[in-house]
């Protein structure tokens, strides 16, 4: 999520543009959900005596002065929320643009369309977390990170972001030996990662992390781009459990970079390929439905 420093023009210009549809939206949305006066059409057969009894001399209430001017198709003044507008000037002032492409961010955009706001879980803490939080307006938006350094340079710069301190205790050389484990019968097993027996659950989070329902779940960390690097083994696969241990409904998980090895294999183990809807260049999309409601339903369709 953050081995890498981009930092082209053309990027920053898209993701500007992203924020800026976003406050669009917004503004439409409040546009069709202010309140409307109720029109109240006079009777036909008004009696005519009641009409005669109004003072001539009575003026007419004069309508009363917008807090600000509104715009023609917009009746009430709508202010930019401060996280996006946090978001705005920050990426503005700043040569650090996200890893993401722009087709890879859309993917999980258009996920947020539909579902912000929501709960979503993002394994690591990067230049593009403040984006990921604007997106998600009005939500919950979580991120795990295994540098505590980088978290305080971070938190320094970005307080408003929640973020929490986790440790990964295997290591990319070991992924071999985690994927035959996997196959075993206790890691098909359905429930909270807490009390798992599978040694690829991840038991060591803040509690509240197992207990939300996360709609959105987001694999780009830990770091895994060498041999000695915690892999993202364990948070691949702790991320499935999660999403099938959910009460009802379906988790969006994506996994990012999966050109290497790890992420490829598994992503395709653990978050199935039959669940797999969507790749878009090292960007994976999966849909995953909760086994909870059906006993007995297979670990992978």
């Amino acid at each position: 999520m953050r081995s890498k420093n981009q930092s082209p023009i053309n990027i920053k210009i898209i993701i500007l543009g992203l924020f800026f549809l976003l406050f669009l939206l917004v503004i439409a949305w409040s546009s069709y959900s202010s309140p409307r006066p109720n029109s109240s059409p006079k009777a036909e057969n008004d009696d005519l005596s009641d009409v005669s009894n109004l003072s001539t001399d009575e003026e007419e209430p004069k309508p009363s002065t917008a807090a600000c001017p509104s715009l023609p198709l917009t009746p009430t003044c709508t202010k930019i929320p401060p996280s996006l507008a946090n978001a705005l000037v920050h990426y503005v002032t700043t040569n650090i643009t996200p890893q993401q492409t722009l087709k890879e961010i859309s993917v999980s955009l258009r996920v947020l369309e539909k579902r912000s706001p929501c709960n979503f879980l993002v394994f690591g803490l990067g230049h593009d977390s403040l984006m990921w939080t604007s997106l998600n307006h009005g939500g919950r938006t979580v991120f795990l990170e295994e540098d505590k350094a980088w978290i305080e340079q971070i938190r320094e710069k970005l307080p408003t972001l929640e973020s929490y301190h986790v440790t990964y205790d295997t290591r990319v050389h070991q992924a071999d030996g985690l994927m035959e484990t996997g196959m075993g019968d206790e890691c098909k097993v359905v429930g909270d990662p807490r009390f798992s027996k599978c040694q690829l659950a991840l038991k060591g989070f803040p509690g509240d992390i197992y207990d939300i329902e996360w709609d959105l779940i987001m694999v780009d960390a830990p770091t895994g781009y060498h041999d000695e690097a915690p892999g993202r083994m364990n948070a691949i696969y702790t991320a499935g459990l999660m999403a099938r241990n959910r009460e009802n409904g379906v988790t969006d998980v994506f996994v990012h970079d999966v050109d290497r090895v790890v992420e490829d294999k598994f992503s395709k183990a653990f978050l199935c390929e039959g669940y797999m809807t969507e790749q878009e260049g090292r960007l994976r999309h999966f849909i995953i439905p909760t086994h909870r409601t059906s006993s007995g339903k297979p670990f992978c369709p």
